[in-house]
């Protein structure tokens, strides 16, 4: 990022981007910083916090002063780490005790399949595993294409760590365990059906895989043979915060549940064979992201998964179907390029292929569950269904414009919704608020997403204007331009490397982890100000992605086509003071209103 250059080199399909790092005349390099979080700052503090944040960045960045030995510091650990980005982002993510549902796993939900019965169900489970399979193939042969953005290779080393991949809780910090990456990879799948685990082997003797028709004959066999309802539904206990579900990890230390965590554990993923929970009748749907994200409770679906997992397929009998994934593995355009992959292989016409190999039936899996692991059960449904209650989800299809419309007018579709994301706020509470867009970093090795700071100076002089009588229509164009143009120039700075909150961040570790007094700068309420987000937003490509942190604002997801958007927000009730339907209403008449200004002071051509 901003005080460490990098230059880009491509080794192959698969292999992943090098970087080396130039370090040279590092404060001249670093002149960047102070103006660039200065600039963050102003938007979204208050006058006499920004002059104070200067004196204070002023101080940091004296000559010999702390400023320069943590970033001496910093310049030493980007010279012995792929990505010193990546690295802090990881010791967060793992710190995070908080539950990975809602809060941390990422949720991509999928257009509804025309069957709504078991058999359909059952099919349709069978195809999406061959598809992943052939995905996976891909993978190991390194014969996935290259990805790029503006001719310049993307990383692509997330895609080896979505398969065979598991969250382990711990009791001060949670790790991930890569199982393709170890001898003897796995050769099977978990599948949970009625809230019971099954291991299905999904490969013959000689490699191949096995195909729809006995995958089917597989799964018939599974829902054939879970009448019993007495067995306790383990799964529920990866819904707790991660302290309550490391020590009960911890304390399932017999052999029967030691071979049957690792049996989901090592497997390549998990299918979750869902009960249909009911719809709701509002316009788009939002039963299919509830189903997606958490499964609806525990009276439903949320024991029917194993969230620790790096990528759970979910399949229910109405349909709805989607991907749950742990967010440590893959950023969102990895995550959705395997969805458009899955999307794409269910419309292909089917191909039969008779086998005569014999197969091996599933094998279901057993625990001892002991009274104190039963009682722990009971309270992680309490939590679950908790947790769904206070998680808020409005979902609205604009279908007023899209795209065509924008470009028309020589628009950024993404610049434009983020424009209106900041005006609708504006008008709900009359200050500016700090929003931020993720942004993928995969042009370095190991990159992974960043968060820009959309909000700017300019885009709060426009959305202060929008509403102003005494502002005419040509001046609240012109700044609605250059908002536009200076959130375009930021996202491309970002891309990058030019990171200015993660740099910042970045040197805070450095002196938590040389344990360093914390410098004034970090301890000042400027700093807390910029991390305080109202919105995390992400435009997601083609369908609905989402996290909600219950300590911050809204989640706010969007996906951009040709005549419509798409829009997902999703935020804690715990909030009170946050409420999605509000806000999306807020959001649709902004757009509107936007739209009006462009037709009411057209652009010279």
């Amino acid at each position: 990022p901003a005080a460490l250059s990098a230059r880009l080199v491509h080794e192959s399909s698969l292999k992943p981007v090098r970087v080396i790092l130039i370090s040279d005349r590092y404060l001249n390099q670093q002149k960047g910083l102070p103006r660039g979080y200065l600039s963050a700052l102003e938007p979204i503090i208050e006058e006499d916090e920004w002059k104070r944040a200067k004196q204070l960045v002023e101080a940091f960045m004296k000559r010999g002063g702390v400023g320069e030995e943590l970033q001496r510091s910093l310049e030493r650990k980007a010279c012995n780490t792929d990505n010193w980005v990546s690295l802090w982002g990881k010791l967060e993510y793992f710190g995070n005790r908080s539950p990975v549902v809602i809060n941390a796993n990422v949720p991509i939900a999928c257009p509804r399949l025309d069957f709504r019965d078991k058999q359909g169900q059952i099919r349709c489970a069978a195809k999406l595993i061959v598809a992943l399979l052939e995905f996976k193939t891909t993978i190991e042969n390194e014969t996935l294409p290259a990805e790029n953005l503006g001719g310049k290779p993307l990383c692509m080393e997330q895609y080896s760590q979505l398969l065979s991949t598991c969250r382990i809780p711990g009791l001060e910090r949670d790790s991930v365990v890569f199982h393709a990456k170890i001898g003897n990879p796995p050769k099977h799948i978990t599948v949970v059906y009625n809230s019971q685990f099954f291991v299905v082997e999904v490969y013959h003797n000689d490699g191949t895989p096995l195909t729809v028709d006995q995958l089917c004959v597989q799964m018939e066999s599974i829902c054939t043979s879970t009448s019993e309802t007495t067995t306790e539904p383990v799964g529920i206990l990866t819904t707790l915060d991660r302290d309550s579900w490391s020590k009960a990890y911890l304390s399932m230390k017999d052999q029967t549940n030691k071979e049957s965590l690792s049996a989901i554990e090592r497997s390549i993923f998990t299918l979750c064979l869902d009960r249909a929970i009911p719809r709701e009748s509002d316009k788009y749907g939002t039963c299919d992201f509830h189903l997606i994200t958490h499964g609806g409770g525990s009276q439903w679906n949320s024991a029917n998964r194993w969230f620790d997992k790096s990528l759970q397929i979910i399949v229910a009998e109405d349909g709805s179907w989607g991907l749950n994934l742990i967010h440590i593995v893959a950023d969102g355009t990895v995550s959705m390029a395997l969805t458009d992959y899955l999307v794409a292989s269910m419309k292909k016409p089917e191909m039969r292929q008779a086998s005569i190999l014999p197969l091996l039936m599933p094998q279901k899996l057993h625990f001892h569950v002991t009274p104190d692991i039963k009682e722990i059960i009971e309270q992680a449904k309490r939590s679950m269904d908790r947790n769904i209650q206070n998680f808020d989800l409005s979902v609205m299809v604009f279908d007023h414009f899209g795209k065509n419309y924008l470009k028309a007018h020589n628009m950024s579709p993404d610049a434009f919704i983020q424009m209106a994301i900041q005006l609708a706020y504006y008008r709900m509470n009359k200050q500016v608020c700090a929003s931020y867009e993720a942004v993928s970093q995969r042009m370095f090795r190991r990159g992974r997403v960043s968060l820009l700071l959309s909000t700017t100076s300019v885009s709060a002089a426009f959305v202060k204007a929008f509403d102003d009588p005494q502002k005419q229509n040509t001046e609240k164009i012109d700044l609605l331009e250059k908002a536009i143009k200076t959130h375009k120039e930021n996202i491309k700075a970002v891309i990058g490397g030019h990171d200015i909150v993660a740099h910042i961040i970045a040197l805070r570790l450095q002196a938590v982890e040389n344990k360093l007094p914390m410098p004034d700068i970090f301890r000042d309420i400027s700093y807390k100000k910029i991390l305080n987000y109202q919105f995390v937003t992400s435009n997601t490509g083609s369908v609905g992605v989402h996290q909600v942190d219950e300590n911050s604002g809204y989640s706010l997801c969007y996906s951009v086509h040709n005549s419509h958007f798409i829009i997902e927000m999703a935020t804690s009730n715990t909030h009170k003071r946050l409420n999605t339907r509000h806000l999306i209403q807020n959001m649709k008449d902004a757009l509107l209103d936007m739209r009006a200004l462009l037709e009411q002071a057209p652009r010279a051509t």
